[in-house]
């Protein structure tokens, strides 16, 4: 372990911090973003959110629900991390044009949230996983311990930092088994089950409808938006970075979200029970117990990913501490979270996800490709009094915006959590209701910025950017 430590401590790249990443520090090519992204969808969280699409879909809508979403938010995805090639800078740190300086601070704590909780569940997810194993071959449980050990190895990863863990870990090791047991998984599913019958069934009715699921497939890539540039920072070129980040998530967020779909089906189980079932399938297989193994190796990224951005975020608000420090005290959060967590209410998570984020990154789009014109003064990044303080660092327009556009996407997805808890949400047309909470919402968040924008003149010219790290003053 103390090897370990040492060898993270001398390859782990400069802790930059909020500040732009150099030029000449920005090593990632598309090859590079294409491994990272395709890596961090293949989950077994993608999986189990796959099975929340059956029965109420038939499996023909499921699979057309599938590419529509990961095609929708992948581009999304891939958007936004142009910015951050562009800018060298984390994503709450170029939040900070659209929402001013300490306006980003909001849209950062509630991604503090959903990185805690995306990482606790990976962590509890891989647990479940490793305790029927060790249950099977060593003879106990272990769960917390399972829940320690995972957490501690996702931790330790996230204090590497991406390059460390895409160069040494991802590109030499990790992706290559993953892709075989992938590969093998789904030989296995073709060669066992009874395919036709499967791709024949009808659905029930009932949640989710087709745009409730789109809704539910956007919501996954919608969750790594917020930390796109915290990786794509360190891409060499813009394109290349978002085309190898399109291709290697897309790829992956369909084929897995695919799998969870088919598997639910073939094994006669539910969202609640998949796991379980999935793994007394696989154990008494010939190589069943390895691929599951390969699976556990895989997802650890997965949570390295949110621990590592996690702390990035918390250096928004506090960017005098070092990512390696957050990211430790992070990772012990993360797996004291996941000790008291379950996977009940997963579907209810991905809603707000999308509910809050989408939105958000509406307004992102809009104000950085449309009202800038993809330019930005990076000192005004840094610079209280300047260009993004607005009203004592808060933008109220974008604000407003994104409060309109989460009451859109709740008025017209009518997420089930929502209507429970909160009858007015109910009160609207049902016409409203026929097309899911996505696109009304990113359509309201992005016209409607842009309209807020010309009114209040955001969009005058900018100045050239910056290619020098400036000082830091009120906001790091």
């Amino acid at each position: 372990m103390s090897g370990l430590i040492r060898a993270l401590e001398v390859k782990a790249p400069e802790d930059w911090g909020v500040q732009p990443v150099p030029e000449d520090k920005r090593s990632l090519r598309s090859f590079d973003f294409a491994v990272l992204w395709g890596d961090l969808a293949v989950s077994l969280l993608v999986m189990v959110a796959g099975t929340i699409l059956v029965p109420g879909l038939s499996t023909k809508t499921a699979l057309l629900v599938i590419v529509a979403g990961t095609l929708l938010g992948t581009a999304l995805l891939s958007l936004v991390g142009v910015a951050g090639t562009r800018l060298g800078v984390p994503t709450m740190v170029a939040l900070r044009a659209p929402f001013g300086l300490r306006g980003s601070y909001v849209t950062g704590g509630f991604n503090v949230v959903q990185l805690v909780g995306w990482a606790a569940l990976e962590i509890i997810i891989m647990a479940q996983a490793a305790r029927a194993l060790s249950d099977e071959y060593l003879g106990f449980e272990g769960y917390y311990f399972w829940l320690i050990v995972f957490g501690v190895v996702a931790t330790l990863m996230a204090m590497g930092g991406p390059v460390v863990v895409v160069r040494e870990y991802l590109q030499k090791f990790a992706v290559w088994i993953v892709l075989a047991a992938t590969a093998w998984l789904t030989f296995h599913l073709f060669d066992a089950y009874d395919m036709s019958a499967i791709w024949n069934r009808e659905g029930q009715g009932g949640f989710p409808n087709a745009w409730q699921g789109i809704d539910i497939v956007v919501a996954l890539p919608i969750s790594w938006i917020p930390l796109v540039c915290d990786f794509s920072r360190f891409g060499k070129q813009a394109a290349p970075a978002a085309i190898g980040t399109y291709i290697g998530y897309a790829i992956a967020n369909i084929w897995f979200f695919a799998l969870g779909m088919l598997y639910v089906q073939a094994l006669e189980t539910t969202t609640v029970g998949f796991i379980d079932a999935l793994v007394l399938m696989l154990i008494p297989l010939a190589l069943g117990w390895l691929a599951l193994l390969v699976l556990l190796v895989g997802e650890s990224d997965e949570a390295f990913a949110n621990i590592y951005s996690t702390a990035v975020s918390l250096q928004n608000f506090a960017p005098w501490l070092k990512a390696p420090v957050l990211a430790l005290g992070v990772g012990v959060i993360a797996i004291i979270v996941a000790i008291n967590l379950d996977m009940l209410g997963y579907e209810t998570f991905l809603f707000l996800i999308g509910g809050v984020f989408v939105p958000v990154f509406g307004i992102f789009l809009a104000d950085y490709f449309v009202l800038r014109r993809g330019r930005c003064d990076i000192d005004d990044f840094y610079t209280a009094g300047g260009r993004f303080w607005y009203i004592s660092g808060f933008n109220l327009a974008a604000i407003g915006v994104w409060l309109g556009g989460f009451f859109v996407y709740a008025f017209a997805g009518q997420p089930p959590w929502l209507l429970e808890n909160a009858d007015f949400v109910s009160w609207v047309p049902t016409w409203w209701t026929h097309i899911g909470g996505t696109i009304p919402a990113l359509t309201f968040s992005f016209f409607g910025y842009i309209a807020v924008g010309m009114v209040l003149s955001l969009a005058e010219p900018i100045t050239v950017i910056s290619s020098g790290a400036p000082a830091q003053a009120e906001a790091g």
